[in-house]
């Protein structure tokens, strides 16, 4: 099969995987994917720049040498554990040991399973039991919760149950992380396949059973070279990193980059905008990359130490909604550094990556940026308008598959191209606009309305700090439009004045929300995304007991 069109799947280190010949071809020509992995990366920089620092945490400073000799201990007592393809899973938070972990699994051969820390009982024994994980490294505790407790109640439930590795604490029957490290074993490391599966990444499950994304060594590779050509990156760059690690953001910023781009990440376990500004000034960050929230609270704490933020080149907006005045106010704040929008997912990972000249504040602040490595088509919807369709892409960095085959119906098109499910438009031919989601719009009598666009113009209003609009069933216009709002300030507000402000904006009154309500937080997952399921769902539930 050498065309660009039809996927086939090819098994490869015991993964069932999507492949097609002819991109295959193009992607190894052009350089995007190439013949050696992660592993090899690190072995050659554990050899050629053996102090330099890879990974900061606290007072902690990992070079290459330190990170290989731990990350080959792992490698083997993970082989003394299980077979190459095997999964192993970790949940941990932005700890260096997360890094040793991955390289790991991956020397070992086997397939690298992050978890969210915020996740629960429910989604881990779903996914633990989904990729048969072998091994699982948890802290014992964080953040004031037991996960020992919590995945001894979930494995005490599997057939299969993995074994326990634990971090910082005390392991209790379990096998403390320490002696992985200090095992001795001889087994002859594998070649690893760079077309093999190297990690499996699960959906937020927002919406009905979560799926097992699976990336390859290669198309991470392609991610990170893209990235590396487009994001201003130099080596000796440094990245702060709050993302947590077990997303895929994360995963590549604090992983990947520091071997195959020779940068250094700055990790943070938990978030904190002025520690995150002391970080940055500290340690002379670089980079930056985070939902909205990141954003928004970063440049707050700035303001009040009176800061610029000097070293800082880039901060990358993606992950939810964005809106333009945020990007606009703190590129003023942060007069060194490129502030964009970015557009991607767990799936295929920054589709599109941003507008990097800081003069053109126009694409970087109303726009999701262009395209660099990815193709992006869009495709009629009828939740889409004039101009606009159905987001479908394809890449290099794509995912290469779900863990069940099963998984991929209605979501590849013909060609091989992903469909998203957001709509979006181009401007200026050569920038994405993402303006909402194909199920994420509103029908009232009959017009389609985008809530994305009128959440926009909401966080212009001096008193509102957070918004998301959501879709109530109506009986007489079939859906009625409800703002949910966190105040900026302990201002009241009252839909009369939201809807005054919208009309002053120039919002057509069938697009206005005609209901509001005032909460102290939006529910998100991990990557700052709101949750408008669970949004609709407390709605609908509090709406039912009236």
């Amino acid at each position: 099969m050498n065309n660009l069109t039809t996927s086939t799947h090819r098994l490869i280190a015991g993964k069932l995987r999507r492949w097609n010949d002819g991109r295959a071809e193009e992607a190894y020509r052009r350089g995007w994917w190439v013949s050696g992995t992660l592993a090899e990366a690190l072995t050659k920089a554990a050899v050629e720049t053996p102090e330099r620092v890879v990974i900061v945490e606290g007072e902690r400073q990992i070079t290459c040498s330190s990170l290989g000799r731990q990350a080959t201990a792992i490698a083997r007592a993970l082989m003394s554990r299980a077979a190459p393809g095997a999964t192993v899973s970790f949940m941990l938070p932005n700890w260096y040991e997360a890094a040793v972990v991955y390289l790991g699994a991956s020397i070992a051969g086997m397939v690298v399973h992050p978890i969210l820390p915020s996740l629960r009982e429910s989604e881990l024994l779903y996914m633990l039991r989904d990729v048969d994980s072998r091994v699982v490294f948890i802290p014992e505790t964080f953040r004031e919760h037991d996960y020992l407790a919590m995945l001894e109640t979930v494995v005490a439930q599997m057939e299969r149950p993995p074994e326990l590795i634990v971090l910082r604490g005390n392991a209790r029957s379990h096998t403390p992380y320490e002696d992985l490290l200090s095992e001795r074993h001889t087994l002859s490391l594998p070649e690893v396949d760079a077309d093999a599966v190297q990690m499996v990444l699960y959906t937020s499950g927002t919406t009905g059973t979560p799926k097992g994304v699976m990336h390859s060594h290669n198309s991470m590779h392609a991610l990170v070279r893209q990235l590396g050509e487009n994001w201003l990156i130099e080596p000796g760059d440094r990245f702060l990193v709050p993302s947590p690690v077990s997303h895929i953001g994360g995963s590549i910023y604090a992983f990947e980059f520091p071997l195959l781009l020779g940068t250094t990440a700055v990790l943070m376990d938990q978030w904190n905008a002025e520690v995150g500004v002391d970080l940055i000034a500290g340690h002379g960050c670089t980079h930056m990359a985070g939902a909205t929230p990141f954003l928004e609270q970063l440049m707050s704490a700035a303001k009040q130490k009176n800061s610029c933020l000097r070293s800082l080149k880039l901060f990358v907006c993606g992950g939810a909604a964005v809106p333009p005045a945020l990007i606009k106010a703190a590129a003023l704040q942060f007069d060194g550094a490129v502030i964009t929008r970015v557009y991607g997912s767990t799936e295929v990972p920054v589709t599109t990556v941003g507008a990097l000249d800081r003069a053109d504040i126009i694409h970087a602040a109303q726009t999701d940026g262009r395209v660099a490595f990815a193709k992006i088509k869009l495709v009629a919807h009828d939740a889409a308008r004039t101009g606009e369709g159905e987001i479908f892409a394809r890449g290099p960095q794509m995912l290469v598959g779900f863990v069940h085959t099963e998984d991929e119906v209605g979501v590849f098109d013909d060609e091989g191209f992903y469909r998203t499910g957001d709509i979006g438009y181009w401007v200026d031919a050569d920038y994405l606009v993402v303006s909402g989601r194909a199920k994420d719009i509103i029908i009232r009598k009959g017009e389609n309305i985008s809530p994305k666009e009128v959440e926009d113009i909401l966080l212009e209003h001096p008193d509102v700090g957070e918004v998301a609009i959501v879709g109530i069933p109506h009986a007489t216009t079939g859906e009625q439009a409800c703002a949910i709002i966190v105040r900026r300030n302990e201002r009241t507000l009252s839909l009369e004045e939201i809807s005054a402000f919208l009309a002053a904006k120039g919002i057509a009154a069938f697009k206005r929300p005609e209901r509001l309500e005032v909460w102290d937080t939006l529910p998100k997952n991990a990557t700052g995304k709101i949750l408008k399921n669970e949004i609709r769902a407390s709605l609908l539930t509090s709406r039912n007991r009236l």
